[in-house]
């Protein structure tokens, strides 16, 4: 593949796009409106996927409207909240094309920067977005580059920002990966897995801009906790495997 002449976008064989989401009603049908005018540019096979995870509000009738309305839009519905690991798993899962783009869904990232993306592929298996200008405050900026130092001195993960809800992955890397994590630690242990698979990344520059509806959770205590709980859990785990592979 490719990168073609003048301002035509490299072409993907295939991509799956999935939106982890939980009480974004007011951000799923912009969401899902601005990939639907992105994709073809970037492919002729594509589909985006809105995970519910348990919404309360009417982010699932949105989406099952909007993909009433489309066959490219599909929607999956968690009864109850499993956390944005349960989503992001559900979201992998349900992903049928040859690349899938992880992308949260609350409005922060631009569907565009797929095109930033695109001519890194078919070298590398992950394309990891990369924050340039965070649009959080400044507590959850300070907490999100900590947690990246503390991540990176346990596991010996080498991107930036390992939280970036923005990643690009080969399908066939992510089959058969087992994730375990519930919440937040999904990006950490989804990142640590595939190093083990000794899968080449490139980090990218991408937007994030200021959420326009809805509630961040990314503070909660109960997220925190779980996150820490489940990131020493990880760091147990590969330890366990590293060893039994000696």
């Amino acid at each position: 593949m490719n990168q073609q002449p003048g301002n035509t976008p490299a072409r993907l064989p295939g991509l799956s796009v999935f939106l982890p989401s939980h009480n974004e009603e007011g951000n799923v049908e912009r969401v899902v409106a601005e990939f639907l005018a992105e994709l073809p540019r970037v492919t002729d096979n594509y589909e985006v996927i809105v995970v519910d995870d348990g919404s309360r509000d009417r982010t699932g009738e949105i989406a099952d409207r909007l993909a009433a309305h489309d066959t490219h839009v599909k929607a999956v519905h968690h009864p109850v909240n499993r956390g944005y690991g349960g989503a992001v798993t559900s979201g992998i899962r349900a992903s049928t094309q040859p690349y899938v783009l992880l992308c949260d869904g609350d409005g922060q990232f631009d569907p565009a920067d797929i095109e930033r993306m695109i001519p890194f592929v078919p070298e590398y298996d992950v394309v990891a977005g990369r924050r340039t200008r965070r649009a959080d405050h400044l507590m959850r900026r300070i907490n999100g580059k900590a947690w990246t130092i503390l991540v990176r001195a346990l596991l010996g993960i080498t991107i930036n920002d390992i939280d970036c809800g923005f990643k690009l992955f080969k399908r066939e890397k992510l089959d058969g990966l087992e994730l375990r994590a519930h919440g937040a630690m999904i990006s950490t242990e989804l990142m640590a897995r595939l190093a083990g698979r000794g899968a080449k990344v490139k980090e990218v520059d991408v937007q994030h801009l200021p959420r326009l509806s809805g509630e961040q959770s990314g503070a909660n205590l109960k997220v925190v906790t779980l996150a820490f709980k489940e990131l020493f859990a990880l760091y147990r785990d590969l330890k366990d495997e590293r060893r039994a592979a000696r």
